[in-house]
Order: structure tokens, then sequence, then C-alpha cells
């Protein structure tokens, strides 16, 4: 099957949708399936284009296999609602020539990959004009977010966006998303349920495990190895809020036996920094190379994901699935209800959003325990073996591919293929292509 993929982010992102994107076309290519990308140059979470690669200019890689054509988009410095708008006009524009090439080649299906869904009527326009089916994923809900966390505040300009929004979420056959919550949002805006897919975010556990030992991340931070360490790593975003950590941390400053190691990049990082101006307990690092990865996330104790509340229901943070891996405690901010909810409460401890002394008292509490942090992390783990498997959305997503193309017509033989992680996938594919 020929498969376009249309998105922003792309490896070599290590954190948030480019990291998904670029796994996923791995899977599929790996699979047998021919794979296409149509992506931005790499920038986030820094908001920098990578050093290799232009803001101006258009390119051509191949990554593990798959062909990858990078369009040039413009990339704020600071950002602001009307800044990242014209920030996703700038690659759904730039991207369209690349659209109209891969015409000729004729792609059985085309993804695309939200945010952004200012890139929506070109893949709709592609999928039309060459006869494909057309796949909407959404990794994150930019228009809620946008005027839910504030970015963009007029009335009007809401209006117009949720009408635009519905009238495009239609027009798709597939829309999924990563989360059972995220999913019935889409049938909310009009998206007939027949037509959703759960396909949630994965981690391989064969690459990020409990390490059995002292992380070498402590000797390099200066951290006792007596010392209980809080990590929060990842993207840090308006939508993440951060700042409780620095409160976290404050609260924490008379203590000599529990540290902060905050990891990432992200248009808060400057502010989480001067918050934590004068706390000797705070430690940062920029974002680790995927191959530090297992070896940061066992530095930690405990785990720590914050969330601001208005926007618990519109995301579902990528990190979760490593914090869950490496079998370590994890404390979320999370409201009943939410798929961050749903997730971490049998395998975690849930405290309010935005709550910064219910934090610190579940930072206290597990500090002082070390067997329930040794129980957490091992719930944490299990659930990351059964229930994150990249296998199982792989294989959701590879046969409701074949039924919307019509690859699982009578004749298909099963094949088993060996991915990279060691995995084996049976697919289906037409006699014709075995011979």
């Amino acid at each position: 099957m020929k498969i376009l993929i249309y998105g922003l982010n792309y490896a070599p992102e290590l954190s948030g949708a480019g990291k998904y994107t670029a796994e996923m076309a791995q899977m599929l290519a790996e699979c047998g399936h021919e794979v296409r990308v149509v992506c931005a140059p790499p920038y986030y979470p820094d908001w920098k284009v990578a050093d290799g690669y232009s803001m101006w200019r258009y390119r051509r890689d191949t990554v593990h296999g798959v062909r990858v054509w990078r369009a040039p988009l413009w990339v704020p410095s600071r950002q602001s609602g009307v800044k990242r708008m014209v920030h996703l006009a700038s690659f759904a524009l730039s991207s369209l020539p690349l659209l109209a090439r891969q015409a000729a080649w004729r792609p059985g299906a085309v993804m695309l990959i939200a945010p952004t869904m200012a890139c929506a009527p070109g893949a709709l326009a592609l999928a039309r004009v060459t006869g494909a089916k057309a796949w909407l994923h959404i990794q994150d809900y930019e228009v809620d977010a946008a005027f839910d966390l504030g970015l963009v505040k007029s009335a009007r300009a809401a209006r117009i966006a949720y009408w635009m929004e519905r009238l495009v979420l239609r027009r798709f056959d597939v829309v999924s998303s990563i989360s059972n919550q995220m999913v019935q949002r889409a049938v909310v805006k009009g998206v007939d349920a027949g037509k959703t897919e759960f396909l949630p975010n994965w981690v391989d556990t064969r690459d990020i495990f409990p390490l059995g030992r002292v992380s070498d991340y402590r000797a390099t931070l200066g951290i006792p190895e007596r010392n209980i360490v809080v990590l929060y790593s990842g993207n840090m975003g308006a939508k993440q809020g951060i700042e409780t950590l620095a409160a976290a941390a404050a609260a924490f400053d008379g203590r000599d036996d529990i540290s902060f190691v905050f990891c990432g990049s992200g248009a808060a990082r400057a502010d989480l920094v001067k918050r934590c101006e004068g706390l000797r307990n705070c430690r940062f690092l920029p974002l680790q190379p995927a191959s530090s990865l297992n070896e940061l996330l066992n530095v930690a104790d405990i785990h720590v994901l914050p969330q601001r509340s208005d926007a618990a229901d519109l995301v579902m943070p990528s990190k979760l699935t490593g914090m869950f891996a490496s079998g370590r405690a994890v404390i979320a901010m999370a409201r009943p209800g939410t798929a961050l909810h749903e997730a971490v409460v049998n395998n975690g401890v849930i405290v309010p959003p935005e709550d910064t002394g219910a934090l610190v008292d579940a930072i206290a509490a597990l500090a002082a325990d070390e067997a329930q942090r040794a129980a957490i992390g091992a719930a944490g783990r299990r659930y990351a073996e059964t229930m994150l498997s990249p296998l199982s959305t792989l294989l959701t997503l590879d046969t409701r591919l074949a039924a919307l193309t019509g690859d699982d017509a009578t004749g298909a033989k099963p094949v088993t293929t060996p991915l990279a992680n060691g995995t084996i996938l049976t697919t289906r594919v037409e006699e014709s292509e075995l011979e």
C-alpha cells in the first residue's frame, strides 16, 4: 500500500508528535508498505530550526528507509496567538507544491497528523484528486487549546475557527486520536462515530526499562545517592503548567534529601529557570538524546507530570509512556474523567491540576515510603507492557488502513514481518505482491 503521511513534525525531533509520527512511518515501512512523508524541518521543542536545516529551503531526506520531503516554515522566536497562526499557515502554504508532486505517485491513503489542521484542505484535495482515502490523526486539538489557553481571545475568531474545524473534520474518511476522550471529542464535533479510531501513543518497553542500578545521571548532576530525585522531563510549554514545579521545589528548599531535576526545552523554560533562581535543590538539563533517555528516566525516584486545568481534556501527554515504562513512581495532575486521570489512577498518584499544596504533600509522602514508590512503579511498568505496546497500535492502524483502501480483499495472504524493535507483525497482502 502507498501511504503518504503529512504533518508538521518529524524526526529527528525527540519529543511530541514528531517522535511518534516518525516511528509510525518507520513501522509501516517495515511492514512492507511504501511510505512517503511531507513535513517541516525539525524545530520542536526549542522553537528553533535545528542545525543543518534551513527555515527557508526545501529539502529531501531518507530517514530509516522512509522518503521525506521537507517544506520551509517560519518559526517565531517568541510565541503569541497571531504568530502561531502565521507559523502554521506558512507550512500549510509552502508544503502545497510538495503535495502536488505526490499526486503522480497516487497514494492509496493520505494521513494528516494534527497539529496542524491548517493542512487539512491540502490533504483532502490530494486525496480527492488521486482517489486516496483521507485519514486525520489528532495528537492535539490545537483550535481548542488556542482558545482555552488564551492564545487567541476573540469570540468571533472562535466561532469561525470552530465552524471551519467541524466542516473539515467531517470530510475525512477516518479520524483517530490518542485517547478515548479525544476520540469522543471528535464525535461531539460532528464526526460519525463509525469513522473514528483509537490509536494510543506507545512505548517500546525494551528501550525503556528499570535499570536495576543507580543512574549515571546522579554522578553527572552531583546528586548524592541517598537523595530522592523528583524528575520532570519533556516539553516546557504553555499547556504543561510547569510553574507549579518551581513552587513545589521551593517548598522543599529547606531539605537536603530531595533534589529536583528539570530536563527539556520549550517556551516556558526560561520562566521556570527564573522561578527556581536561588533554589539549591534544582538541576536543569537540556533535552537529552534518545540514546540517553532510559538512563535519564531512571534517575528519578518520582516522576512528576504537571498540567493546567484548562488543558487537561485536550491532551494526553506523550511523556507519560516513558515514565510508566521506567518503573518509577508517577505523580500526575489530572481531573476525574480525563484520559490522563484514567491512565494514572491505578498506576500512580493523582493530584488536582495546579494544586501546588497537593503536589508537595504527594511528593513528601512518596519520598518517605520506599515500598510505596516501588509498588507504584511496578504498576506503571505493568501498564506499559500490557497497554502501550507499539505492536497493538500498529495492528489497529494496519487493519483499518487495509479495510479502508480495500487491500483486505479476497485472496490476500498473511505475511509475518519482523520489525526493527524485535516484534513480529502479521499483515495481509495480495498474492500478486508475493510473486
